[in-house]
């Protein structure tokens, strides 16, 4: 399994939100770029960045930010947030994003999906699964869709994506754990390779989701805090 850590961006800054709400940010850095090649010296292989202002307005409004992280760090980067047509994906993609997650997008397009993943391979394209009580949300978690999230997840595979990132919205940046029966079931019923993402807090989350042998797990504000060391999480997985 990889530890994923998570850069979240407002404004070209570092922070997090509490359960999805604006109102409720803290801010950790005024220099992603900084912060990438710190999670990188610690081991990191990957990283996750939302433009949290995308999300929120449909808008790259942090794609400076990300080219300077790219640029700055040997990670593979992965970016949500506001990617929402062919040419901001291409953006990302020439800016050396490794794989572009679409959202509200492609849970409201089908056919564009279809496109991208035909463009640019199932494994560049990517679906953050925003979910709550079954149910997929969208609009950087301002709308809960009366769509089934399993359901959903298994029309992703059959179009041919590879991954997929399934986030509890519930528990994200709450500290209360992770939904691990949530990924349990995934594990079961999905083909496609999962990454957790929500309400990590501790390394028995950790070593249950290893366990569990989903791809990858999200970690955000529990590193931000202290309560997860990363050096320590990465060793957890038993990746060489």
């Amino acid at each position: 399994m990889y530890i994923i850590p998570a850069i979240d961006l407002y404004d070209k800054k570092v922070v997090r939100l509490l359960k999805g709400d604006y109102a409720k940010m803290t801010v950790y850095s005024d220099d992603p770029a900084a912060v990438a090649c710190d999670i990188a010296s610690q081991g990191a292989r990957m990283l996750h960045v939302v433009d949290l202002e995308g999300a929120r307005e449909g808008q790259t409004s942090n794609y400076d930010a990300v080219r300077d992280i790219c640029a700055a760090s040997d990670m593979e980067v992965e970016i949500g947030g506001g990617i929402r047509d062919m040419e901001t994906i291409e953006k990302y993609l020439s800016a050396g994003v490794r794989r572009v997650i679409l959202g509200t997008k492609a849970v409201e397009d089908d056919s564009f999906l279809r496109e991208a993943v035909k463009t640019y391979g199932g494994d560049r394209i990517q679906v953050g699964v925003d979910a709550k009580d079954g149910k997929v949300a969208v609009k950087g978690w301002t709308q809960v869709l009366d769509v089934d999230m399993i359901d959903f997840i298994k029309h992703l595979e059959g179009i041919g994506l590879e991954h997929a990132i399934v986030t509890d919205i519930s528990r994200d940046g709450a500290m209360r754990g992770t939904n691990l029966d949530l990924y349990r079931t995934l594990a079961k019923v999905s083909g496609l390779k999962i990454t957790v993402s929500g309400g990590i807090s501790n390394y028995g989350n950790i070593e249950a989701l290893v366990q569990m042998n989903v791809w990858g797990a999200i970690i955000g504000k529990a590193m931000y805090t202290g309560d997860i060391r990363l050096e320590k999480a990465i060793a957890m997985t038993k990746l060489p």
